[in-house]
């Protein structure tokens, strides 16, 4: 039997008899790339995720209710590789979550893994109690079969992805069912080898931790030089607003006469803290481009969207990518500067981050990058601002009443940033930056243990061993 895809010319000849017990027909399953994959891990002893786990199961299947106040509940795109960003979840109510299976909410030490939206990324639960949405999977490992460590490191790597891709299902939007999770194939690998995967992927985790503790202890010195350390805006049912501010505003809708979204700038000035709107500082502002979905490609240059921006960096969500050709055509106005300040307009405004590294991709419209003068304000500073309390409420003021939120240009450019003394902005920007290396750090180790699984597999655990050797003895701890 002959399957083909005519946009790349790539055929693969499979026999009728070797279809997967017959399961799989569609072309993609058979691409050269999975049948080689395929073929290097029969190769070893193998065996499935479902034989060596005690439960596997998925999430929440309801409509969950959200509250400022209740249980944490994760959905795919609050996962990473490293944990869960618990800062970014929902809440469900406690009534909520008594209506849901108790194998929805994770133990410490679980698998977890994304079955929507960007196919499987896996991690382990840090937390226990922590409800799951539809799209995580939950999976639990039996005893003296597998460090579960290793298996999230495994799933997470270049050989782990492409099996998760290839078992998904679906055209519009793919979907990892937990037929296709309990088939996946495990390499069965030494104690020795896991352990050493374990213990990179523990410390990568963390300085993962001592990032985000540094990161907020920046937050924290921000708000306590700004009186707002203990601050939270108090949201009022009922307001009135003068008819004259609604005309200069060109805004009838109620909500943005909220009171609380003037609180915290009324709060600022109680304090006699300097504001001055950001326009003061741009040297540049750029909007992104948006060349049209069918231009997205599997490979390429990636296409940086708004799901693909945090307040710590670019991260690979749900990745889009153009054409080598359309990137050449687009870079000079579109791609990501060293120092450019990258700020979301669209969906979720208001997240900003200072590009730190090279980049070689393509903001989409969604997307501002702005150059400004440092000889000012501190760009570190300036995220930092806009990221607070301060520039969330300004955000959310000026998107109000919107059902999709759009943040204008105009709008951006008038957001007041408060001005603390260069010796005190240079204190919050050093902590972000140290937060910033202890990440890279956290990064590589996760690196050098994904390439550890892939070499054990291509090509053999002592290869694997020296190659973590030579690595972790560098690494600083």
């Amino acid at each position: 039997m002959t399957f083909g895809d005519e946009k790349m010319a790539v055929f693969s000849v499979v026999k009728l008899s070797e279809l997967e017990g017959g399961k799989r027909i569609d072309a993609e399953y058979y691409k050269p790339e999975y049948l080689e994959l395929s073929s290097k891990i029969s190769s070893k002893e193998y065996s499935t995720l479902g034989n060596i786990s005690s439960l596997l199961t998925d999430g929440d299947h309801g409509n969950p209710e959200y509250s400022t106040e209740g249980i944490v509940y994760v959905t795919s795109g609050n996962l990473n590789e490293l944990g869960v960003d618990i800062k970014g979840c929902n809440k469900i109510s406690y009534e909520y979550a008594k209506k849901i299976r108790k194998d929805c909410f994770t133990t410490e030490g679980d698998i977890l893994l994304t079955t929507v939206g960007k196919i499987g990324i896996s991690t382990i639960a840090q937390l226990s109690g922590i409800a799951l949405s539809r799209d995580v999977s939950r999976i639990v490992i039996r005893k003296n079969t597998f460090y579960p460590e290793f298996i999230s490191v495994y799933l997470n790597s270049k050989i782990g992805l492409l099996l998760t891709e290839r078992e998904s299902i679906g055209s519009v939007q793919k979907g990892l069912y937990l037929v296709q999770i309990r088939n996946l194939k495990i390499p069965k690998i030494s104690n020795i080898l896991q352990d050493k995967i374990k213990q990179n992927f523990l410390n990568a985790i963390k300085f993962d931790e001592q990032s985000l503790s540094l990161y907020s202890q920046a937050e924290n010195l921000l708000l306590e030089e700004l009186g707002l350390k203990d601050f939270k805006p108090k949201y009022e049912k009922t307001y009135t607003a003068n008819l004259s501010d609604a005309l200069s505003a060109h805004r009838i809708d109620a909500e943005y006469f909220q009171p609380a979204y003037e609180e915290v700038i009324e709060k600022l000035k109680e304090k006699n803290i300097e504001m001055k709107p950001l326009k003061k500082f741009i040297l540049s502002f750029q909007k992104g481009v948006e060349p049209g979905s069918e231009k997205y490609q599997n490979v390429g240059k990636p296409f940086i969207r708004v799901s693909n921006i945090s307040i710590y960096g670019i991260i690979n969500r749900d990745q889009k990518y153009l054409s080598e050709e359309l990137y050449k055509d687009l870079k000079e106005n579109y791609e990501p500067k060293q120092g450019d300040i990258l700020l979301t307009k669209d969906a979720t405004p208001g997240i900003a981050y200072v590009v730190k590294e090279e980049v070689e991709g393509i903001i989409s419209s969604g997307i501002v990058k702005l150059q400004v003068n440092d000889r000012e304000i501190n760009k570190e500073y300036l995220a930092l601002c806009i990221n607070s309390v301060i520039g969330k409420m300004q955000a959310e003021k000026d998107c109000a009443g919107s059902i999709i939120l759009h943040w204008k240009p105009e709008q951006i450019k008038q957001i007041k940033i408060p001005l603390l003394p260069l010796s005190t902005q240079q204190k919050i920007t050093s902590l972000i930056q140290k937060s910033h290396e202890t990440r890279k750090k956290a990064k590589e180790l996760l690196d050098v243990a994904k390439k550890a699984v892939e070499i054990a597999i291509e090509k053999s655990e002592k290869d694997a061993l020296n190659y973590l050797s030579s690595f972790t003895n560098n690494i600083n701890y």
